[in-house]
């Protein structure tokens, strides 16, 4: 009986070991998770690697702090100023793009003809402010928050402390759906909109599009193994590099939504 239960001790080590050795935790943002993307390319990256990719999906804000503890592999976010800095600070190293798509200003039905022919997304904001429309804001200090409140700034506006605007401190399907029931509108990265709105049943469409400052930049770094030497270092650099790999650029490149729409372009230098 001993000698039976020392072999199955065995077995156990040697088939869950390398498993777990393969293992990667990935500090990212809700617009990757929330779109499908990762369910799309983490089964090629395993398939293709071996190694398996845990994602903790949360605002950028709340992703970078927790790879800055240590408690990340690798960090795939997008808010390119927060990234650089963490670099710049010896928490991370390795950064790269990987890809872009661009943020949108969403309403309720038939809003988007309240600004037609608007080019620039501050007179936008400037007209919610002024008209005093309700506007929720994530209010979570994500890369979608930190870009939202850029804006207002550029508009010389502070939206805070006005009855019309509301921080639900929620992720971006909780948010939108907020801002659905209030007949309100929001700010989204355009894959999640592409990904949540039908599924969601969103009573909304795009209200202003296309100003150059709405670009979303999205990039992947490793957590510094100098700072933290229990990191899997060599399994981050895997991904990172599959990521921006023709590969990995390919994969997502062919991620679209049931109507053919590409929610990320691949931009790998």
């Amino acid at each position: 009986m001993a000698k039976k239960l020392l072999v199955a001790i065995v077995m156990v080590m040697l088939f869950t070991g390398p498993a777990l050795a393969e293992r990667i935790v990935c500090a990212s943002t809700t617009s990757t998770e929330n779109s499908g993307l990762f369910d799309y390319i983490l089964p090629m990256f395993k398939n293709k690697t071996g190694i398996d990719v845990h994602v903790v999906a949360v605002g950028t804000g709340a992703a970078l702090e927790m790879a800055k503890r240590g408690d990340a592999d690798v960090v795939f976010v997008h808010a390119k100023g927060l990234e650089l800095e963490g670099v710049k600070e010896g928490y991370f190293v390795n950064r790269h793009d990987v890809m872009y798509n661009d943020f949108v200003i969403v309403g309720p039905k038939n809003s988007a003809g309240k600004f037609k022919g608007t080019k620039k997304a501050a007179d936008v904001l400037t007209a919610i402010s002024k008209d005093s429309l309700a506007f929720v804001s994530r209010g979570d200090n994500s890369g979608t928050h930190r870009k939202e409140l850029s804006l207002w700034k550029n508009a010389g506006i502070d939206p805070k402390g006005g009855k019309w605007y509301l921080e639900v401190g929620q992720g971006m399907s909780k948010t939108l759906r907020i801002a659905n029931e209030k007949q309100a509108f929001s700010m989204t990265d355009r894959g999640t909109w592409l990904a949540l709105k039908d599924r969601d049943l969103l009573e909304m469409e795009v209200a202003f599009e296309g100003d150059p400052v709405l670009f979303n930049q999205y990039g992947a770094m490793a957590v510094n193994p100098d700072k933290y030497p229990h990191v899997r270092f060599n399994e981050a650099m895997s991904f990172v590099h599959w990521l921006t790999s023709k590969e990995g650029q390919e994969a997502i490149g062919s991620f679209k939504d049931a109507k053919g729409n590409n929610l990320f372009i691949p931009n790998a230098n």
